[in-house]
């Protein structure tokens, strides 16, 4: 089944981050940070470095044999029979050509009735484009290229490294002030303190946890703040490459399209995401604007 493959390789993932992260920070010597003597904030500083930004790194690099494997990306080429396929390869190659890629980037094609598409990949000479089978059997051909315009704009741009920077700082900042303000409230009271006392207790931990569990809701916040700009980065640099039109048309089939998504169908990894309901509070944690919003600065010139 589809949702097995999909947790197994989760979980391999997480076992594969946990056990390179384990074996870095015995290679470099990183200490307990908890010792007798209370916390040492150097060693927590660089333990929370590695996990935050490793775990981030590790994904980005597997990034594009994760999506190919957990969406079922088929990977087209140029000798394909399909008219179709080849149309869709000599687009990218040519808007890849037009954004200066140092490298042209893989072209996938994965089995879903919605109008998806999303780039990933760990550097722009090593990148993917992939789209839905319903985005090409339900978009015209200028919309369709509006939509490799903006997917070609976030590898440009690099946002997959920017953006996975960015969630490696918000993890290593939430994992050393959860431990930090847990150990200050727990067992940083006394300034002559046993061992037993410097031992982490249960209420460290739990502290930790709660800590830990609000201040990634706030940094949530942040990485989606950064993301839904990208998103109108990526818009601009659609228009630039595949013309404005061709931007706003894509924009609005895919407004046009957000009423006959199945609620039950499984979310896609994508860079236009057509969620475009969120709002309100949960509005802040949308990692892309409104469809609306994008349209509109479109129409503007604003973007």
């Amino acid at each position: 089944m589809a949702w097995m493959k999909r947790i197994g390789l989760f979980i391999a993932v997480n076992l594969l981050v946990m056990i390179s992260i384990s074996v870095v920070l015995n290679l470099i010597g990183v200490k307990p940070y908890l010792t007798a003597k209370g916390i040492d904030y150097q060693s927590l500083m660089i333990f929370c470095l590695v996990w935050g930004m490793g775990g981030a790194l590790i994904s980005l690099a597997l990034s594009r044999v994760m999506a190919k494997w957990m969406m079922g990306v088929q990977i087209v080429s140029t000798e394909s029979p399909n008219p179709e396929h080849r149309e869709l390869i000599e687009m990218v190659h040519e808007l890849s050509r037009a954004a200066g890629l140092p490298g042209m980037p893989e072209v996938g094609i994965f089995d879903s009735p919605e109008v998806n598409a999303f780039a990933t990949g760990p550097t722009k000479s090593r990148s993917l484009v992939a789209v839905s089978t319903g985005l090409l059997h339900r978009m015209r051909r200028e919309e369709v290229r509006g939509v490799i315009g903006h997917e070609v704009a976030h590898i440009a741009n690099g946002d997959m490294v920017t953006m996975t920077l960015i969630q490696g700082v918000v993890n290593a900042f939430v994992m050393f002030l959860a431990r930090a303000i847990a150990y200050a409230l727990t067992m940083g009271r006394g300034n002559d303190q046993s061992e037993e006392q410097s031992s982490p207790s249960a209420s460290f931990f739990f502290v930790q946890i709660a800590l830990e569990i609000g201040l990634m809701i706030l940094g949530s916040m942040v990485v989606a703040w950064f993301s839904r700009y990208r998103e109108f980065r990526a818009d601009s640099g659609g228009a630039r490459l595949a013309g404005r039109d061709s931007m706003i048309q894509a924009l609005e089939r895919l407004k046009r399209s957000v009423d006959e998504i199945d609620p039950s169908s499984e979310p896609a990894m994508q860079a236009l995401k057509i969620s475009g309901k969120t709002s309100g509070f949960f509005s802040l944690f949308s990692t892309h604007p409104s469809l609306e919003a994008r349209i509109a600065r479109l129409q503007k010139g604003l973007i």
